[in-house]
């Protein structure tokens, strides 16, 4: 049996599961109207390939990106192209970037799907490729483009980690995706084993989800997947972070602003692997994601089957719609999720939640009172950090200290604001400074370009300069001492010039003066 290695601090949550769990997954209509933010992960944007007016298929690349970190975006549905305009983007400053929107026929008509059954006899650079091209990110809030996440370039790599550990309060739709689609799981991990080239796979699953658990262990017995180990995991707040899930099942540390391929590790989420298997073996696309949409601000909780780009609001409907109680919209879980300013907002491929809270179902913003110092936070920081010194240094705009006290390695997990009894908002704190940090870090590097080129030019002068000297000195020794031939050939230019035209050289006359007569020759 595997040996577990606890992380430090952490929190056992309400979970607030049962509400959506326990409601059958149901597949959401495809609605009147998708829209696609061409924004992506990192503020990158995605370039249209389509113009309004175009009648687009499922599975149809609409917009794609200038490199592998902006993987395509694909029609999730059949349709006409309404208008590429700015549209809110799924953030709480509500701010607008383009976005594609299509108005969908009714008729859903596919592409004709490019499958690889025999997926086995494929290279990894190939895989790689089909992954990519599919528009796969990372499913559990990341988004961080797969394809790239699986070329650790140099790294050995031995370890692959599914993280099915759905931490978050009010979160089911991993647990949901385990309990219906195991086997797609299970599958989705052999192939990015192959891409990879390791034998070893953990998928770390909660003890709270005993049905999914019973799921996937009872499809690891029907097939070849003794290499894939279900690891039962405590249900604690947030082992479902990628560094706390590979030190909880494997020991190992991921280095301070390191990536979890520097300890051996490249850690996916359990939606992306399924993702992974339609992409390969049925040539799907990324188009449709399983999400939550929860809180006692829904009528109907519950998890949806839902096809990227359809709004929350028709989500909502789908759920039954708002109940009276509904307070605050999130996107995301009530630790890390985002609070959103309109419903009119689209379903991207990082949201794995909806959550609309009721009346003092979760704590909101309260009066932040002076800190006491009692050390609550660093206690729960599962990083091990020491919050309250990076909360002065941060409010201090300290940043140099700030960075020393390894302020980067945050995940915003929120443990520290749940616990903290004068309710500072802690990582508003640090987000903030990290956002500074991160602009300075910025400027730093365009003053080095800067002064890199300034020297560039600087030694080019200096070259150029030098190159010059020499060859005017070259010149000067030239003229200084000329050889004998150089000298015979001036003076034979000057007497050519004084020669009137037709004469013949002196030298040439008498030449024939010299030289008898020939006589005739007599047989």
């Amino acid at each position: 049996m595997l040996t577990l290695h606890r992380f430090h601090g952490g929190l056992h949550l309400d979970a607030h599961k049962e509400d959506s769990s326990l409601a059958p997954l149901a597949t959401a209509p495809v609605p009147p109207r998708l829209i696609f933010p061409l924004q992506q992960r990192g503020g990158q944007n995605a370039q249209s390939v389509v113009r309004i007016g175009d009648h687009v298929r499922k599975g149809q690349v609409i917009a794609r990106g200038d490199g592998p970190m902006n993987p395509p975006i694909h029609a999730s549905s059949s349709g006409i192209v309404s208008a590429i305009e700015p549209h809110p983007l799924p953030h709480p400053s509500g701010l607008a970037d383009l976005a594609i929107v299509i108005d969908t026929d009714g008729e859903d008509l596919a592409l004709e799907a490019e499958a690889h059954p025999d997926y086995h006899r494929l290279a990894p650079d190939e895989l790689r490729r089909i992954i990519f091209e599919a528009g796969i990110v990372g499913l559990g809030g990341a988004a961080f483009p797969t394809a790239v996440k699986t070329d650790p370039g140099h790294r050995a790599i031995d370890t692959l980690i599914l993280n099915g550990a759905e931490c978050e309060p009010y979160i089911t739709c991993d647990d949901s995706l385990l309990r219906h689609f195991p086997r797609e799981v299970l599958e989705g991990a052999r192939i990015l084993m192959q891409v990879l080239g390791v034998e070893r796979c953990l998928l770390g699953i909660e003890d709270d989800m005993p049905e999914a658990i019973r799921a996937l262990r009872e499809i690891r017995q029907t097939g070849d997947y003794s290499s894939i180990d279900i690891v039962v995991v405590p249900a604690l707040y947030p082992s479902g972070g990628e560094k706390q899930l590979i030190h909880l099942l494997t020991g190992r540390e991921v280095p301070a602003r390191g990536i979890p391929a520097d300890a051996g590790v490249v850690c996916q989420n359990v939606g992306t692997a399924a993702a992974v298997f339609r992409a390969v073996v049925r040539g799907e696309p990324l188009i449709e994601r399983i999400v939550t949409v929860t809180g006692k601000g829904i009528r109907n909780p519950g998890n949806w089957l839902a096809r990227i780009g359809t709004p929350i609001a028709d989500l909502v409907r789908y759920s039954g719609g708002y109940s009276g109680a509904a307070e605050r919209l999130i996107l995301g879980g009530p630790m890390m999720g985002i609070s959103l300013p309109s419903d009119a907002l689209p379903l991207v491929k990082a949201a794995n939640c909806v959550l609309v809270t009721g009346r003092g179902e979760t704590t909101g913003p309260k009066q932040a009172l002076p800190c006491i110092r009692c050390g609550a936070c660093a206690e729960v920081c599962p990083i091990n950090l020491l919050p309250q010194q990076l909360y002065w240094y941060s409010r201090a705009d300290n940043l140099r200290r700030a960075e020393e006290y390894q302020l980067a390695d945050c995940i915003e997990c929120g443990c520290c604001d749940y616990v903290c009894p004068s309710h500072i908002p802690l990582v508003q704190y640090f987000r903030a400074a990290k956002s500074e940090l991160v602009a300075k870090q910025r400027e730093r590097a365009k003053a080095d370009r800067a002064r890199e080129r300034f020297e560039a030019r600087q030694a080019r002068k200096e070259r150029e300069k030098q190159e010059r000297a020499e060859a005017a000195q070259r010149k000067k020794a030239a003229l200084a001492k000329p050889d004998a031939s150089e000298i015979q050939d001036a003076i034979a230019r000057a007497k050519a010039r004084k020669r009137p035209p037709g004469s013949t050289p002196v030298a040439d006359v008498a030449a024939s003066e010299s030289t008898p007569p020939q006589e005739p020759l007599h047989n």
